[in-house]
């Protein structure tokens, strides 16, 4: 057992200290959610909604309470970090609806009558990452809930206090002892206690590919259902018919909101050779507009970097002799900041900003020449989670849809997440869907029951 400093990433000063679990604490939550996990599973449909209302409702009351948790924790701007309590309590009311409608089917047999249950799995373990504590919270814990089960959530060491905050609001609104808990913990400590536990049925893990690797090698021997949601390098695809104004105006929020601390940044930026030049000259200005400063103050649009150690492996993706095109501005003083950057080249190959996943306000703009070379440029990269595509023309924008391997794509647009449809990726951007009616399935299994009517 340890403790961790909870540190403002805008201003470097501890705001807290938390207790970190040890295994032998996480093998205790584990048995209480194992306890707790029959009368949750039995509990009727219909109560068991009414207590995810409850909690939606807990959530809501307290969004502002939540939020400046996270604008002091994580350092997002209060905007976003409004937004990001109100998507927690978006996500509790949408799979408040899921228990009383998560029907099975009658399949036509000969000799009697076929049905299908979704039933359950049991402790699932939810692993939140940093960037997004609030929202991905809710991802995971909402449709686990909705199903049956019982879930325990590890939070990031660095941002551990809204999810604290959400275990009691949880409590506050009546779900029993044990179907909700929030364990602070190391990752090599109580996260992989977790993933090798025998007693969780499943894990749901978003963070880095690399990690992501780790924990489905650990779950392979018991044959452990796992959701990963990783890393990601996504493509901002510019045609030459496109609203060029709009697609400049836009680009740099699709790459620097939360500080470009996001797996769908479109961090790599391809514009059609023909319009190339006059796409830098409204890109520029756009970039010199994104608000960096105090993320206490309403018109911030981008906060500092989550952590010291995330600001140094930026700034290394932007050595002394990099193609800097565009920098905009960052504060001076205590906190992690790093300002919005901007690097153009003909040749990506040598950049290691265009290969890698920075993880902060780094861009690189590319030429390319038609569909087939734009393709061909955004589907080279081990990932595949999002992306977009600004084009007049519905016949390119279809095609190249159904070109580009990437989860979740918008067309004249950056969305990538709504609660209401699926998300995920493909190639190493994770293995299956959070979010919308497919999540539910993850964290339920099939049984198929066949009656003799002889």
């Amino acid at each position: 057992m340890g403790v961790h400093d909870v540190v403002d990433p805008a201003t470097e000063e501890v705001i807290e200290k938390v207790r970190l679990a040890s295994v032998e604490e996480t093998d205790a939550a584990v048995e209480r959610a194992k306890r707790a996990f029959p009368a949750w599973r039995d509990l009727a449909p219909g109560e068991r909604a009414r207590l995810l209302r409850a909690f939606a409702a807990r959530v809501d009351a307290c969004r502002e309470e939540l939020a400046g948790l996270e604008v002091r924790n994580a350092g997002h701007p209060v905007a976003q970090a409004r937004w990001e309590a109100g998507n927690l309590r978006d996500v509790l009311e949408y799979y408040a609806a899921a228990p009383e409608r998560l029907t099975g089917r009658q399949i036509p047999v000969p000799g009697g009558l076929d049905v299908t249950f979704a039933e359950p799995l049991g402790v699932v373990g939810v692993i939140v990452p940093w960037n997004f504590p609030m929202p991905i919270l809710g991802w995971g814990l909402a449709p686990a809930l909705a199903a049956g089960n019982t879930v325990i959530v590890k939070p990031a060491e660095l941002t551990p206090l809204t999810a604290l905050r959400a275990g009691e609001l949880a409590l506050e609104a009546g779900l029993p002892e044990g179907v909700v808990q929030v364990l602070p913990g190391a990752g090599p400590v109580a996260g992989r206690r977790l993933v090798e536990h025998p007693d969780v049925r499943k894990i749901v893990f978003t963070g880095s590919t690399r990690v992501g690797r780790e924990i489905l090698a650990a779950c392979a021997p018991g044959v452990k259902r796992v959701t990963l949601e990783l890393g990601g390098k996504s493509a901002n695809l510019v045609f030459a018919d496109a609203d060029l104004e709009k697609a400049a105006a836009t680009a740099p929020y699709a790459v620097f909101e939360n500080a470009g601390q996001d797996c769908c940044a479109r961090s790599r930026i391809l514009v059609q050779r023909p319009v190339y030049e006059r796409f830098m000259e409204l890109l520029e200005p756009a970039v010199h507009g994104v608000v960096v400063g105090d993320p206490r103050d309403a018109k911030t649009e981008v906060g500092p970097l989550i952590s010291a150690a995330q600001r140094k492996r930026v700034a290394g993706y932007v050595p002394d002799g990099a193609p800097v095109a565009i920098r905009g501005s960052a504060p001076e003083g205590p906190g992690f900041w790093f300002p919005p950057t901007v690097l153009a080249t003909e040749d990506p190959a040598a950049l290691p900003a265009w290969h890698d996943e920075v993880f902060g306000p780094v861009a690189v703009v590319v030429p390319f020449e038609d569909e087939a070379d734009a393709v061909r440029i955004a589907n080279d990269t081990p990932y595949g989670l999002s992306g977009s595509i600004w084009t007049r023309d519905v016949g390119r924008a279809l095609r190249v849809s159904r070109a580009v391997e990437a989860g979740n794509l918008s067309v004249n647009s950056h969305s990538s997440v709504r609660y209401w449809t699926p998300f995920g990726g493909y190639k190493q951007s994770g293995l299956g869907r959070e979010l919308g009616p497919d999540a539910l399935d993850a964290f339920t299994e099939t049984k198929n029951v066949f009656i003799a009517s002889d």
